[in-house]
């Protein structure tokens, strides 16, 4: 006899990571609750159902929940109400139902990338509070879910996401900005970045169990506790992306030579959990490329 699919809620099921979440569960023959605020806009995908309004109401009977809201670019007050206060109650609401775990999409931007500082594994320093209204509530999130009991929690910390979309900061939002005259950057920087689709099959993996708990954060989420994660592709550099968008809408960047982050991010942990990127940097400038092309 067959086992039942797994039930997983996925909140701002519409938005890039959320809708790729989507995709990546129901081809793992997850049964998705796509929460989204307005009506249709949620993945059209078979085991996929819409739920518009709260997450909360429809957490009985979920297996686990996948966290990908958060206001980027708005208020600080609207961060915090929604990515902070937000996201905590939704973890609350869960370990009262009885969810048994909980993957929070949280971000690498928490992390302290001065220049000189070297590669980052998921013990690095975090930035101090007053860094940033997207770091600060970012990280306020993280150690507001850390004190939910009840739960197992992974706080998937990517850095720059790829992919195509309407919404993609690296794909269409940044260019836009590059074309609107912000194109100065020394192009030794690290741009570190994973794409899309493997986030999204982590995100996964996590949700559905296929990744187990372990006693060692090294080997697997902790049971009960709350455990980050980075997850990062292959090594590149501002050179690299900004050179890509520049080829694409015939506009020169602009070079400096100030210090610099040249480090990577560690996914040492991410790796030994079973998770193996499958989009390689040249695939994903070549996309991102394709995209700005059409749109010129």
């Amino acid at each position: 006899m067959s086992s039942p699919s797994p039930v997983v809620v996925v909140t701002g099921a519409n938005g890039l990571v959320g809708a790729a979440v989507c995709r990546a569960l129901a081809a793992r023959s997850a049964s998705v609750r796509a929460v989204v605020r307005r009506p249709g806009t949620a993945p059209s995908l078979d085991g996929v159902t819409e739920h518009v309004g709260d997450a909360a109401d429809v957490l009985e009977g979920a297996d686990a929940v996948v966290t990908t809201v958060h206001p980027m670019g708005s208020s600080r007050e609207v961060q915090h109400e929604v990515g902070v206060e937000g996201t905590a109650a939704l973890a609350r609401a869960a370990a009262a139902a009885s969810v048994a775990r909980l993957v929070h999409v949280s971000t690498a931007g928490v992390y302290d990338r001065s220049a000189g500082l070297g590669d980052l594994a998921e013990d690095a320093a975090l930035l101090p509070d007053g860094s940033g209204d997207y770091p600060d509530t970012k990280n306020a999130a993280d150690t507001a879910l850390a004190q939910v009991g009840g739960l197992t929690t992974v706080l998937v910390r990517p850095p720059a996401i790829a992919g195509a979309g309407e919404t993609s900061t690296w794909n269409t939002l940044r260019p836009q900005s590059f074309r609107d005259g912000d194109r100065s950057v020394n192009p030794a920087k690290s741009w570190a970045w994973v794409h899309v689709d493997d986030l999204a099959a982590f995100l996964a993996d996590l949700a559905v169990g296929a990744v187990a708990t372990s006693e060692d954060p090294e080997q697997g989420p902790v049971a009960g506790g709350t455990t980050p994660v980075l997850v990062a592709g292959e090594p590149a550099t501002w050179g690299e992306y900004l050179g890509a968008v520049g080829q694409a809408t015939g506009i020169e960047p602009e070079w400096t030579d100030e210090p610099v982050w040249t480090g990577q991010l560690r996914t040492d942990r991410a790796r030994r959990w079973g998770w193996t990127p499958q989009v390689g940097l040249d695939a994903a400038l070549a996309e991102l490329r394709e995209g700005l092309t059409a749109q010129r």
